[in-house]
């Protein structure tokens, strides 16, 4: 058996502008991806910048990338398969580097009436499976849960309104 590599160990594989761009093309025809990824993938793959941009270019010349596709997708399927709100799904494109006339443009027409039935799914899922020692702490406990997944402040408080949560009295025994 040989030997496992350390960390230290390891080269980073470095690419020729022509293979990052056939590399690039595969990825790109397999799953979307944004100018920020293509850019970050080139920079691992140690192509000069120089070089990089020209591969960037011909990848959005030849519609491989368009940021304002890939944005369409990612909030189409963070909002309706991951159920996050407009928070998380802004401060994650906004750190791939993506236009915020883009991020605006794609978060403008979302049914916010949707998002709340979401949410409220949601956190009645999480109440199935959350324990709390009181009622206090169960609120609490979702309410943590509706902003971690990108939701603004009164939309998670009106969602643990409109849900059944128990009350402390419900936890009791009857004797």
């Amino acid at each position: 058996m040989l030997p496992k590599k350390t960390l230290t160990e390891t080269k980073p594989r470095t690419k020729t502008a022509e293979q990052a761009l056939a590399a690039l093309m595969r990825l790109c025809a397999r799953a979307e991806k944004c100018e920020g990824d293509a850019r970050r993938l080139l920079r691992r793959w140690g192509v000069a910048d120089g070089e990089a941009a020209k591969v960037l270019e011909r990848l959005v010349r030849e519609r491989f990338i368009d940021d304002r596709r890939y944005v369409a997708m990612f909030v189409r399927e963070k909002l309706h398969l991951s159920g996050w709100g407009v928070y998380k799904i802004r401060t994650v494109l906004h750190r791939k580097e993506i236009a915020r006339e883009l991020i605006n443009e794609a978060l403008e027409g979302l049914d916010r009436d949707r998002m709340g039935d979401r949410l409220r799914e949601q956190l009645q899922r999480k109440l199935r499976t959350t324990k709390a020692k009181n009622g206090y702490e169960l609120r609490n406990k979702l309410f943590r849960y509706g902003l971690s997944l990108g939701y603004e402040f009164e939309q998670v408080r009106e969602a643990i309104d409109q849900i059944q949560l128990p009350t402390d009295e419900d936890s009791c025994n009857d004797f």
